[in-house]
């Protein structure tokens, strides 16, 4: 993936991440990198490799780790360590996070939504006192019909299940953000305890599909939940490609995090 200079962080950048718990970056990922990222989504869901590394979380004992991880395909590697997304992790956590996760999928127009959550993996839900955050990559942007991404500003700082909000579905909320027009590109960062949903847009039966690339980082200084029965695979990998170019030596280390169980992530 191409070097690009991080976007500019002035303080008014940061103050809105820690009030309102999210940013939006448009055209974050470069041009170039796009129609490579989209045929490798295309592969993951078309291949049956994304329903192997379902199963693979689910059922361990029958499938053991995967044959091929999100982060073994290239334009995907280079994603997880995009320079402006590592810079601007930098600014909000310090220079030591880890590598949480990477799932990749695309969404056919009209596609179930999902309901009021977060995905602040804590057991049990205590504090807010280390950030994790997603980065939700649109690869092909948002439009009105592909369905749009609920958030509610504010939320992040609540200490909360997980579905806490989950029996109001998809409904909208009084003080909630919407975002479903972003070009090409572009990404949101939340805070992951901030509580979003996913929406299907009306009659979007002919709309275009949603490709997204959800990747996730910790800060340090705490241990957290794995969320995938393989992580020491996937975290091994990655440190075998070489993924983090020894500029981030905490990026992939396996002592941030706590032993997988079943049903225990918060």
């Amino acid at each position: 993936m191409r070097e690009q200079l991080s976007p500019e962080l002035d303080e008014s950048m940061l103050d809105q991440f820690q009030e309102r718990g999210y940013l939006v970056l448009p055209g974050f990922i470069p041009a170039d990198s796009l129609a490579f990222l989209e045929r490798e989504v295309d592969l993951w869901v078309d291949s049956g490799l994304r329903k192997r590394s379902i199963a693979a979380a689910l059922e361990p004992e029958a499938y053991g780790a995967p044959d091929m991880l999100e982060i073994q395909l290239a334009a995907h590697g280079e994603l997880a360590v995009h320079p402006p997304l590592m810079s601007l992790l930098a600014h909000l956590m310090g220079p030591s996070f880890v590598f949480h996760h990477l799932h990749s999928d695309r969404r056919a127009p009209g596609a179930p939504g999902k309901g009021w959550h977060h995905d602040y993996e804590q057991t049990p839900q205590r504090d807010r006192d280390h950030l994790m955050v997603h980065a939700l990559h649109y690869i092909g942007g948002l439009q009105p019909d592909m369905g749009g991404l609920a958030v509610l500003p504010g939320s992040h700082r609540e200490v909360a299940d997980k579905a806490a909000r989950a029996h109001l579905g998809t409904a909208p909320l009084p003080s909630e953000d919407v975002i479903d027009e972003l070009p090409p590109g572009s990404t949101v960062v939340l805070h992951s305890a901030l509580f979003h949903a996913r929406r299907t847009a009306p009659g979007a039966s002919g709309g275009r599909p949603r490709y997204m690339i959800d990747a996730s980082y910790c800060q340090t200084g705490t241990r957290w939940p794995p969320v995938k029965p393989y992580w020491r695979h996937l975290l091994a990998t990655a440190r075998e490609l070489d993924l983090g170019r020894g500029r981030w030596p905490e990026l992939f280390a396996e002592r941030h995090f706590t032993e997988y169980v079943r049903g225990r992530a918060g």
